[in-house]
């Protein structure tokens, strides 16, 4: 059976360092910056930029998105991308 999104979530949480969470909860800024750190997307760890523009450096560092799309993902992470992003992180 395909994981759910709370359990990708989980998954990448834990491949970066961070911990899992018992309930359905989105990415903190602290843990989109361990993603962040983690595909190689350089940000200012004094001040961390905002959430759309960290998701949008994460999907692009792995091949989800075009370098040219220079605008931030307003919206949570779709199943496809947690699981690219997984993928990602376990190579």
């Amino acid at each position: 059976m395909a994981p759910t999104v709370d359990e990708l979530r989980n998954e990448i949480r834990v491949a970066v360092g961070r911990f899992e969470r018992e309930i359905s909860a989105a990415f903190t800024k602290e843990d989109l910056a361990a993603v962040c750190d983690a595909v190689g997307y350089d940000i200012d760890a004094g001040s961390l930029p905002p959430k759309p523009r960290m998701r949008a450096g994460i999907l692009e560092r792995i091949g989800e998105r075009d370098g040219d799309e220079t605008e931030g993902v307003d919206r949570a992470f779709r199943k496809g991308e947690l699981e690219a992003i997984a993928a990602a992180l376990d190579e």
